[in-house]
């Protein structure tokens, strides 16, 4: 969740879509990677593997999760393995720019740029101008990001210029081992051009702090680092003292102006396995080499990195996934299932990958177009908005022990106490008197948790994609998130229970809110 003023949602309108590289992706990266059943996340230790396992033998997805997370260092990675994911289940890979071919029954979805998927299941019993039930999340995190001329030297040492990223907590990105993943354009054989995705697993750069014999009265006056001067990750002391004669004679092809230190282009160019001159581009975020894992005294947390927002993508996810992979679970469906995952929403969703570009939307007229018969009825896209509902799944703030005091009194979501219902009357969050009760009467039928957070009136309230999908084509919203701790740290907390919690209830939306909604008529 980002914690920014958001931009005035766009008005909607259409796109067309043009041909790019960036929609080639080499199927290797899709090596058979199936979802568990048992975790094998040696990261954990013996005592969490355990409990993980104990755990998911009744149905937890919280070892699937760490996996997930461990993949996705980038929004790009997460775009990825959720796609492999999907096609490993069955879904069908659409492409924005072919004609669609759409049957009820059907499961598909699309990326875009990458960083943004669509996926839906169609109900067999569908007929145009049904509703859609979708759950909306994001794919980006606070960061530090390359610039496009990264390479500088101080004092004898290289280091990297980055800009950063949203809204982050960055005195908590000092003394991290980090490194960069993100994807590369590179020079094909045949003249043409492909991107690929790359990530440098070990320890590349550091951010290091000021000793306090430098810098006194630090703990008295707070770290309060200059982000353009001091957020600059070192890489290594000059290249003519460190580098072996290899990487200097594979270097001496680069221009000693280039954009970026050969070492750098050099340790991206070992770990996808092309020469140096075929990297024509590079999109690289900064990254915590740490592993996402099970922490606390019971091995009650998850300890990670990117949980805002990449829980709530996952546990969407895979509710989808699953709500749909047995024969028969579409067999008495009249509406659309849908998970949209966005990128940008950091920093505003204004982008075409974004939250604020008519992506979602453009994806339902086609699906109505492709499975009307022989006639489509008056206005079919604004009666299925209108009968859809949206789900905006984004991190919430949880009761923070040693800072009560900043939750409003009674409005204080713990951890381990289930889905999170935001609340702001100044619009901040979607949400309503109507879709709070028909979100919550989910969670009454199957019994699982909810919560509910206002922000304090003496202070700002940050905001997600609700808001600006709910305006864009007038859809029934409710925002939700799973508590956690440390939001936007390079190193973030939240229950394990929560995530099981999350992904039941997102399977419950889907299987029963068509039942749900028509008990309730607001307008008549």
């Amino acid at each position: 969740m980002a914690a920014i003023t958001r931009l005035h949602p766009p008005s909607l309108f259409f796109l067309k879509s043009s041909s790019s590289l960036i929609t080639r992706f080499p199927s290797s990266l899709y090596s058979p990677r199936p979802l568990r059943t048992l975790s094998t996340t040696a990261i954990l230790g013996s005592n969490a593997q355990s409990q993980v396992s104990t755990v998911e033998a009744h149905g937890s997805i919280v070892g699937d999760l760490l996996d997930y997370l461990n993949e996705s260092w980038t929004h790009f990675h997460a775009t990825a393995e959720a796609k492999r994911q999907l096609i490993d289940a069955g879904f069908h890979l659409l492409n924005e720019n072919d004609e669609w071919d759409l049957k009820p029954g059907g499961r598909y979805f699309f990326t875009r740029n990458m960083s943004c998927l669509v996926a839906f299941a169609v109900g067999e019993k569908y007929s145009a101008g049904n509703g859609f039930h979708v759950i909306a999340a994001h794919t980006d995190s606070p960061c530090l990001k390359l610039k496009p001329r990264s390479a500088s030297t101080k004092s004898g040492c290289l280091m990297i210029n980055v800009q950063t990223y949203g809204g982050g907590l960055w005195h908590t990105w000092f003394d991290r081992d980090l490194s960069v993943a993100g994807r590369v354009i590179l020079r094909d054989g045949n003249g043409s051009f492909i991107q690929k995705l790359v990530k440098v697993k070990r320890p590349l750069l550091r951010i290091p702090t000021l000793a306090i014999h430098l810098d006194r009265t630090v703990n008295k006056d707070g770290f309060k680092p200059n982000v353009e001067t001091h957020l600059i990750p070192l890489l290594a002391s000059k290249l003519e003292e460190t580098a072996s004669s290899e990487t200097k004679e594979k270097s001496t092809t680069t221009s000693t102006k280039a954009a970026h230190h050969p070492l750098l282009m050099q340790a991206l160019s070992d770990e996808i396995n092309c020469n140096v001159d075929d990297i024509v581009s590079i999109e690289l975020n900064v990254c915590d080499t740490q592993p996402s894992c099970l922490g606390g005294g019971n091995n009650e947390f998850i300890f990670s990195g990117r949980l805002d927002n990449l829980a709530s993508s996952y546990c969407a996810l895979r509710a989808l996934i699953d709500s749909c992979k047995s024969p028969g679970d579409l067999a008495s469906e009249h509406a659309i299932r849908m998970v949209a995952l966005f990128d940008n929403e950091e920093v505003g969703s204004g982008s075409i990958q974004g939250a604020g570009a008519p992506t979602m939307f453009q994806a339902m007229r086609r699906i109505i177009s492709c499975l009307a018969e022989k006639y489509v009825g008056e206005c079919s896209f604004e009666r299925a908005v209108r009968q859809s509902f949206l789900v905006s799944a984004d991190m919430a703030h949880g009761v923070h022990p040693n800072f009560m005091d900043k939750h409003e009194e009674y409005h204080r979501p713990e951890m381990q106490k289930g889905l999170v219902i935001k609340h702001n009357a100044n619009q901040r969050y979607a949400t309503s008197g109507v879709t709070s009760f028909l979100f919550q009467e989910i969670g009454k039928i199957h019994n699982l948790p909810t919560q509910e957070f206002v922000v304090r009136n003496d202070m700002g309230c940050g905001s997600t994609i609700g808001p600006i999908l709910a305006s864009g084509a007038g859809i029934r919203t409710v925002d939700c998130g799973i508590a956690q701790l440390s939001m936007h740290s390079v190193r973030e907390i939240c229950g394990k229970e929560d995530i099981d919690i999350a992904y039941k209830y997102f399977k419950a939306f889907y299987q029963t809110f068509s039942s749900i909604d028509r008990k309730l008529i607001v307008d008549s």
